[in-house]
């Protein structure tokens, strides 16, 4: 909702979606031809010039793979979309070519547009219910587009599910799973537990209704939070899959960044966003759980404004005292209590043999201590690359372990899915904001 983005300024609106199962799958299947194509291109050029990178191949299979994700959007856009924000996981092209799916995707015609409003409002199109309505998208995401309207004299942001996004999720992510084994190296235990939570919360994300009660409960209790704000949403003119807001001004991350701002504005948003964070984890146990740069608006007195309440992870209050055991600095002082914990989160199991309880529990401690040190200072520094190496070093290390690769158990619980995805996000932007903040919480470190 804010200045369309550049990348996708040239992209030629969709006039089409592959709604049906047949019409998805051949979509993945003449992409898979084309990446094996790919790979024969890349083989040849190798025995030609051995030096050949696979830098090339993976900048062509990277671009194949995202036109493909972007043209049928939805669920498989969305994973895409997800395995950007960590960079680990992906090769630099790959994240560069999915970052693009955060709010740059190719936007739908707007006869489409017409189309879903009709059917959503008892055949009123969009020039029906505003004075004005901006045919061109402003965004296009994974799950819908954003247009910008007026009402009674205030400017308004139009979010539009794409066609069929919702009734494809299941069958999606059945063809995405081939991808993100190759892609990611998973072990088929852990995709099958994480495929079932990004599942429900995909569904979750596809109900506009469910999004407007999110947004209207999460805003009222956080509005006490400084520096932050809110739009307000209008229910008359939103359905299941078109939601009406106002307008929020305000720079994506990036945008935002290339106007330099002075490191106590960045100190402000960084604060801000850190501060939204931990109330709702710590306090309401429910939290906004997309936090990529595309959800969030700055202005250049450091005031942020947050948008998009579909992906909303609720914390089962007994998985949340696991959670956040670890984060109580006597836990490691304590081998029994760290035993029980790293077991009550299926970091361990008790049939495992004992090299690999070793294995495990040292890996985990060492994971954990890494990836909790902002709680345990009162400031922490987030413009320290340092520590972001340490990070992406330890899940490169960990993304090549034989061991959890071949693990007959799944590591960990689906819950911790959208909490380490959170966590990760906010850092992730916290360390492009260089944000020197404090890192106090709303909760005990003795849970």
């Amino acid at each position: 909702m804010a200045i369309p983005d550049p990348e996708r300024r040239d992209q030629a609106p969709q006039e089409t979606i592959p709604t049906t199962k047949t019409e998805r799958a051949t979509k993945f299947v003449q992409t898979g031809v084309k990446i094996g194509g790919n790979y024969l291109k890349h083989y040849a050029k190798k025995l030609v010039d051995p030096s050949t990178s696979r830098e090339e191949l993976h900048a062509s299979n990277a671009k194949d793979i995202y036109n493909a994700l972007s043209e049928l959007k939805g669920s498989a856009l969305k994973v895409a979309q997800m395995m950007s924000m960590d960079r680990n996981l992906l090769p630099q092209a790959y994240q560069e070519k999915f970052t693009m799916a955060q709010y740059s995707a190719p936007p739908l015609s707007y006869p489409l547009v017409v189309k879903t409003f009709m059917s959503a409002f008892g055949g009123q199109g969009p020039t029906d219910l505003f004075d004005t309505f901006s045919k061109e998208a402003v965004n296009a995401a994974s799950i819908g587009q954003v247009h910008k309207a007026t009402k009674n004299g205030r400017t308004l942001a139009v979010k539009i599910q794409y066609p069929g996004v919702a009734d494809s999720i299941t069958s999606d992510l059945k063809m995405v799973r081939p991808v993100a084994v190759q892609l990611l190296g998973l072990n088929e235990r852990d995709l099958d537990l994480y495929m079932t939570e990004v599942r429900d919360m995909l569904v979750a994300e596809t109900d506009y209704e469910l999004e407007l009660r999110n947004a209207v409960e999460i805003a009222e209790k956080c509005a006490h939070i400084p520096h932050i704000y809110f739009p307000k949403y209008y229910p008359e003119f939103s359905a299941r899959r078109v939601l009406t807001m106002d307008w929020v001004p305000g720079q994506h991350l990036g945008e935002f960044l290339q106007t330099n701002p002075s490191q106590e504005v960045r100190n402000r948003l960084g604060q801000a966003l850190w501060d939204f964070y931990d109330y709702q984890m710590h306090v309401l146990l429910r939290v906004h759980a997309d936090p990529h740069p595309g959800n969030f608006l700055m202005q250049p007195d450091g005031t942020l404004g947050i948008i998009d309440f579909g992906c909303v992870k609720i914390i089962p209050p007994e998985y949340y005292r696991k959670h956040f055991k670890v984060i109580s600095p006597s836990i490691f002082r304590d081998e029994s209590t760290l035993d029980r914990v790293f077991r009550d989160l299926t970091f361990v199991y008790d049939d495992d043999p004992p090299h690999l309880q070793k294995l495990f529990k040292d890996l985990f401690s060492e994971m954990v201590q890494l990836t909790i040190r902002p709680f345990r200072e009162q400031q922490f520094d987030f413009g320290d690359d340092s520590f972001f190496a340490q990070l992406y070093s330890f899940g490169e290390r960990i993304s090549k372990m034989d061991e959890l690769k071949k693990s007959k158990k799944p590591r960990g619980s689906k819950d911790a899915l959208y909490l380490n995805r959170t966590y990760f996000g906010l850092y992730s932007m916290l360390n492009q904001l260089k944000a020197n903040i404090s890192t106090k919480t709303s909760f005990s470190l003795e849970v």
